[in-house]
């Protein structure tokens, strides 16, 4: 008998029934017991394991799979700087409420502060950024009612206040069944209910609002489908990021950060704004929640924060009645405004000689099949999509907008493929792959993903030309700190990888490219960033013009 392969057997055994069906790990020596257990557990259905050589990789992959699912998956690594590793994913999770469970082997406490190899403080590595903490030791005889009882407990945690915890596991050796070892005993009958576990919503009371008031509501990331239904109610427009949730819903407005020109809020000055979600995307949009005549009422999500970053919330409230008549034609105006905007936009697009990025990301759109998941990346990719293309509710747009970093997003991708089930779709920058290049390389034993993953190649960090350090007098300079370009080939890291790779010359070539086929390929497009800025102040000033 071994303590840590009884441990490793009971923790992994009441995930299952708590509702885990898919699990990530990243080996090591330390984590052998879990690994072992969770190899057992995938052998016999109970569940699906994902194998990758890289933590960080791990972590964004369970991301994806939460993401696709709406399940809590734990990712596994082993002890020292694996945990750390994990780290990026861990943020990713906090800021966006995703119920990650980061199960983290480790030495025995009495080996922390003595020199130990590979031994530290694991709470003190995501201590901040986790909802809970629990640390289980392999001890005997079994302790596996408190082992059992402190994975509930981290189960619900994470689904109820969403977000991740850490369950950290002090491991001894033997690390590997001896021949004495039995089954571990459930302690559950297979009939047993499960805890049952409802989402928190927070302690804010509902409140009734004016619908005759100029309103518009704001649907950031996550917001969900509360924005449109409160919103065709009243008679309000809503201004809606593609992960919404609600992004091309009836009364969501196309083009919308177009749309927030002076001349129009002039003529259309709205005094209240609705917030749901997170909104991170657009400046137009964000400067009117700091705007002092505009009252802001922030409905929070399940998520832990707030979204009020100006610090000008009047009412924060658990849900918003409408009471009254509408506002004769003010969404109308509003929808018509966008309608020509996004006219506007795509006159100037298809005048452009291919490609030019905001083009490919409005015909990636329009290209994938219904039904279907994309990923959006940071930074460019998803703004673009935000602008130029047609907003789509038969669709199902994800990205990490928690804190908006490149890191992991190709594994998020590949999580978001595996578990959606269905033709799955990424776009990204060059940048966000280089910086997630191990996502690429999956086992043979592992599952695969149906996923095509757009690369829009303009040979680094599009973005920053079109921020102020574009408008740099030394763009020496701001090219060497900024864009990074490195002269990456491609083509050949995913021949490394043994990804397939095409480079589609048209806009015919990128649909053909993105028809549904099995398995995992890259589709690159290779543009230029040295247009993007004067591109971008032409579309808005076509948008500007067209809505007067």
């Amino acid at each position: 008998m071994t303590g840590s392969v009884e441990l490793a057997r009971t923790v992994i055994d009441e995930l299952v029934r708590g509702g885990v069906r898919d699990a990530v790990l990243s080996p090591g020596s330390r984590s052998g017991p879990v690994a072992l257990a969770l190899a057992e557990a995938d052998e016999a259905g109970r569940l699906r394991l994902h194998v990758r050589v890289d933590e960080r990789g791990a972590g964004f992959l369970a991301i994806g799979l939460i993401r696709a699912t709406g399940r809590p998956v734990p990712v596994v690594c082993t002890s020292g700087t694996a945990v750390a590793n994990l780290h990026p994913a861990v943020l990713e999770a906090y800021h966006s409420g995703l119920p990650l469970l980061a199960l983290t082997p480790d030495r025995p406490a009495e080996l922390r502060g003595v020199g130990a190899n590979q031994t530290t403080d694991h709470r003190g590595v995501l201590d901040h950024a986790v909802r809970s903490y629990a640390s289980l030791a392999a001890v005997l005889p079994p302790r596996g009612a408190y082992w059992r009882s402190a994975v509930a407990r981290a189960i619900v945690v994470a689904t109820t206040t969403p977000g991740p915890v850490q369950v950290n596991l002090e491991l001894s050796d033997p690390l590997v069944p001896t021949p004495d070892t039995q089954p571990t005993p459930s302690g559950r009958q297979n009939g047993d209910p499960w805890i049952g576990v409802t989402s928190r919503r927070p302690d804010a009371a509902p409140v009734t609002l004016d619908s005759a008031t100029p309103t518009v509501v704001v649907a950031g990331d996550g917001a969900g489908t509360a924005a449109d239904e409160v919103a065709s109610r009243a008679g309000w427009p809503v201004l809606a990021e593609p992960t919404s949730g609600v992004w091309g819903a009836p009364s969501t407005i196309p083009a919308a950060p177009a749309v927030l020109t002076q001349g129009f809020l002039a003529r259309h000055t709205p005094r209240r704004v609705v917030v749901y979600g997170r909104p991170t995307l657009a400046r137009p949009v964000l400067a009117l929640l700091v705007d002092d005549a505009v009252e802001v009422v922030v409905v929070p999500s399940d998520h832990a924060e707030w979204p009020d970053p100006g610090h000008r919330a009047a009412i924060v409230a658990g849900s918003v009645k409408p009471r009254g008549e509408p506002r004769p034609g003010w969404t109308e105006q509003w929808r018509s405004a966008g309608a020509q905007a996004w006219m506007a936009i795509q006159s100037v697009l298809t005048a452009q000689q291919w490609p030019v990025e905001p083009l490919v990301a409005a015909e990636a759109v329009a290209a994938v099949p219904a039904g279907s998941a994309i990923l959006l990346g940071s930074s460019q990719p998803i703004r673009d999509v935000h602008l130029a293309a047609a907003p789509r509710t038969d669709i199902v747009l994800h990205a990490n907008r928690g804190l908006a970093g490149i890191d992991g997003t190709v594994s998020t991708a590949v999580g978001v493929g595996l578990g959606h089930g269905r033709p799955a779709y990424a776009l990204v920058g060059d940048l966000s792959l280089l910086h997630d290049t191990t996502g690429l390389f999956i086992g043979e034993r592992e599952p695969r993903p149906d996923l095509t993953i757009v690369v829009v190649n303009n040979d680094g960090g599009g973005i920053f030309g079109l921020l102020e350090p574009g408008g740099l007098e030394r763009m020496d300079l701001a090219e060497r700190v900024y864009a990074t370009p490195v002269g990456a080939d491609i083509a050949g890291l995913c021949a490394a990888a043994g990804v397939e790779h095409t480079r589609p010359t048209s806009v015919t070539g990128l649909r053909e490219a993105l028809l549904p086929r099995p398995g995992l390929r890259v589709v690159e497009v290779r543009t230029h960033r040295d247009r993007n800025r004067a591109l971008h102040e032409e579309m808005r000033a076509a948008a500007a013009a067209a809505i007067g």
